[in-house]
């Protein structure tokens, strides 16, 4: 993953960096309900696992919106050409790991290697990183429950990478609905970033389940 330096002197966000820079908990987060009955049905066809499925999408959906690839770094704004995946991967003894991917592979050579990667860290992953991390979307997700709010840790200093979860899909009005959450740098992207991402989600939503 390459990057590139952001110059802020004639920006239009660089009062909203260094004022939300100043903060110790700069973060704004959204969740919303996304349709999910096209990709399920899609995935019950196709017998694809839900969750690497939603790693794809989201991945490639937070690619599609420059603020979400874009970092702060010693004090300045980078931006990658691209962000792979971090997801979190349940082991057999109740822990989980990490698993980095590349989202922007096409789906059909993604997915073989997503599961070869998620088996490699199920047995012998953990949860760092490492020197790519700046670079990284984080994805976790709760399938056990449908919720309305997360609170997501982070660290202090506080850093930029974007959070992205999501959680069991429920029927609501005769929909299917999944719950998914974006995290993100408020010195960084605001609401209409967020918005951004989500018709990007929606879209590689769509756009797959028609595959």
């Amino acid at each position: 993953m390459r990057y590139r330096a952001i110059s802020l002197e004639n920006d239009q966000r660089r009062a909203h960096f260094a004022y939300f820079s100043t903060m110790q908990n700069p973060y704004v987060g959204l969740t919303a309900e996304v349709e999910a009955g096209a990709i399920l049905g899609a995935c019950h066809r196709n017998g694809w696992p839900f969750s690497l499925t939603m790693v794809w999408c989201t991945g490639r959906a937070a690619n599609a919106v420059p603020a979400l690839r874009q970092r702060i770094l010693n004090g300045g704004v980078v931006e990658f050409d691209r962000c792979d995946t971090s997801h979190t991967v349940l082991r057999p003894d109740g822990s989980y790991a990490y698993c980095t991917l590349d989202p922007m592979w096409p789906f059909a050579e993604f997915l073989p290697a997503a599961k070869r990667r998620q088996a490699e860290a199920i047995a012998n992953g953990g949860i760092d990183d490492g020197e790519e991390a700046l670079g990284l979307l984080f994805l976790s997700s709760i399938p056990w429950l449908h919720y309305t709010a997360i609170t997501q840790p982070t660290p202090v200093p506080a850093d930029s990478n974007p959070r992205i979860t999501w959680g069991k899909y429920a029927l609501r009005d005769g929909r299917l609905c999944l719950p998914v959450t974006l995290l993100v740098n408020h010195a960084l992207a605001d609401g209409l970033h967020i918005a951004h991402f989500f018709e990007a989600l929606r879209a590689e939503m769509d756009a797959l389940a028609e595959q």
